[in-house]
């Protein structure tokens, strides 16, 4: 999304550090969506652990 800065002299820093914010709060929303959604549905969690490990297992460098 791109926007307009509100005042002509911000800078390019502060942009950044406006997105990295935007960022970190996002990702904070989304570990807590999933771990509520772990908590609500624990075989599906389990299952999905399973499969993520033997994933990981499997994956070659």
């Amino acid at each position: 999304m791109l926007r307009a800065p509100r005042n002509p002299h911000e800078t390019d820093a502060e942009t950044d550090a406006e997105r990295r914010r935007r960022r970190a709060q996002f990702l904070r929303d989304l570990a807590e969506a999933r771990e509520l959604r772990d908590r609500v549905q624990p075989r599906r969690a389990k299952v999905a652990r399973l499969r993520h490990a033997m994933r990981m297992r499997t994956f070659r460098w």
